[in-house]
């Protein structure tokens, strides 16, 4: 891991930068770039991880917010990939990020059913009174 210092960077290189994002690049680099430049003018550090990096059960959790043994249940279960080094598990950063993704996207999905079950409630409704 490294960390990258951006509090020297002339507001000018940004707005370029910004620029160059906005209408030279397809939307995936331009949404990584545009992360960087906000990251710039908020005045945070950049860090650079290595993706094959390993990580501890005890880092991950704490990257999770999840207790320790929480995240055992998940490794034993096979919900997040892991591997054995002598009697300790480590966890590839990648695998913790695939993780990462995948509680979000289930967890918007469930905010959208959850949203749209008044919808669904209603139309039942309106299908039976149709009915009668």
């Amino acid at each position: 891991m490294r960390t990258i210092e951006t509090t020297n960077i002339p507001v000018e290189h940004l707005e370029a930068l910004e620029h160059f994002a906005c209408a030279e690049v397809g939307p995936e680099l331009r949404d990584v770039l545009m992360s960087v430049a906000r990251c710039i003018r908020d005045g945070e550090g950049l860090v650079t991880v290595d993706g094959h990096a390993t990580l501890t059960p005890n880092q991950v959790a704490e990257r999770l917010g999840m207790s320790r043994s929480h995240l055992y249940k998940l490794l034993d279960r096979g919900e997040i990939v892991s591997h054995r080094v002598g009697r300790d598990r480590r966890i590839r950063l990648s695998d913790v990020i695939a993780f990462e993704a995948e509680r979000d996207h289930d967890r918007r999905e469930l905010a959208e059913r959850f949203a749209k079950q008044h919808e669904t409630r209603s139309g039942a409704i309106d299908e039976i009174a149709d009915l009668l």
